[in-house]
């Protein structure tokens, strides 16, 4: 059984970001504050293989994670610190696991405090930890005063009994992080827009790939969104995976190709699976929002992710850009655009390969 749980989570390493998208519903009550944590499966088999874990079982596993949650999740009530126990656990489906944890508390809070550093002390890659993020709602005896609250090891929340005006602000500033930690965090859209601002030869070459691909994954997030497109993630992770090795082989061997209407359809089509990718953990986090909550969410969310890209394409772009204007002569300059498409398009494509045999084992 340890084999398997081994076997499970190499497959969610190879196919995930470091970064686990959970749910927390808080049910504040005069003496108890229940919380209910949906956690995916993925995060559970992280800090079981890979930390200190020693689970024989995937029932193990469940039960061993909800009291490792309960170390690395802190709950102060009126900046009193409380003890909290793990009510039930069931495994709800086959990619998450659901706690109900509660704490007792003397009185009704005024002020509630959450922290939580879940999988910051295991690394996905050196210098970058995984971590657990959270999309939180809060209720007050079974009134709801806010939700699309996002919790991190970074973002601790602090909320008050009434719904504060000032969630919209802080709502997007924290979606905008997330959505570049996202992009920056995560190596297969890294990989595909790097290999796409590789061949951009002009700014225009590069904005208008960018571009497609851009107006792609806004569609395929907006359609998310409204619930009218969602594909399994064993079929949109494959899609993302063949993108970076096709577009980094078309820029090897036939690095002509390389830009033109061909690549524009090329970065639109691959954008919509990318799109469905970005869209993929966070929406089923949102489950039960408000769908004016939900929009407003992802689309800062989508600017993070916008940013995150300008972030990687602009130092690669113009990198080049300096490196090949200062060669006097044309034939350098042609040779080193030549050799910097091809050689770091190999890296990528071997990359790619790697996540496409991951993603179709």
């Amino acid at each position: 059984m340890k084999l398997a749980l081994i076997f499970l989570l190499l497959a969610a390493i190879a196919l995930a970001h470091p970064i686990s998208q959970g749910a927390l519903d808080v049910e504040v009550s005069p003496g108890n504050i229940h919380v209910r944590a949906r956690v995916p499966v993925e995060e559970v088999l992280v800090a079981d293989a890979l930390g200190s874990g020693s689970a024989a079982s995937l029932r193990d596993a469940w039960r061993e994670h909800g009291q490792y949650f309960l170390r690395h999740f802190q709950i102060d009530a009126d900046g009193r610190t409380l003890t909290g126990s793990v009510s039930s656990v069931t495994a709800a489906a086959t990619d998450h696991v659901v706690y109900e944890l509660d704490y007792p508390s003397a009185a009704m809070p005024i002020e509630l405090s959450l922290r939580q550093d879940l999988l910051n002390e295991i690394l996905y890659a050196p210098g970058n930890p995984w971590e657990a993020t959270f999309v939180v709602r809060v209720s007050e005896q079974r009134r709801l005063t806010h939700e699309g609250l996002l919790l991190t090891s970074k973002q601790p929340l602090t909320v008050t009994g009434q719904r504060s005006g000032h969630d919209r602000g802080r709502i997007f500033g924290a979606y905008v992080r997330h959505g570049i930690a996202h992009i920056l965090s995560g190596y297969d859209h890294l990989l595909f827009i790097a290999a796409l601002a590789l061949a951009a030869v002009t700014f225009w070459d590069l904005i208008k790939v960018v571009s497609a691909f851009t107006l792609a994954h806004t569609v395929t997030l907006t359609l998310s969104v409204l619930n009218i497109v969602r594909l399994p993630s064993h079929v949109v992770e494959p899609m993302i995976a063949a993108s970076i090795v096709l577009v980094a082989l078309s820029n090897i061997l036939w690095p002509k190709r390389s830009r033109g209407w061909v690549r524009l359809a090329t970065a639109f089509f691959f954008g919509l699976f990318h799109g469905l990718g970005f869209a993929g953990g966070l929406l089923d986090a949102m489950s039960g929002m408000a769908g004016v909550a939900v929009g407003a969410a992802v689309a800062a969310f989508s600017t993070g992710v916008e940013l995150g890209h300008q972030m990687v394409v602009l130092p690669i772009f113009f990198g080049l850009s300096l490196a090949r204007n200062a060669r006097r002569d044309d034939a350098g300059r042609h040779l080193l655009a030549l050799r910097s498409l091809q050689y770091g398009s190999a890296v990528i494509s071997v990359a790619g390969a790697f996540y496409l045999i991951a993603a179709l084992s």
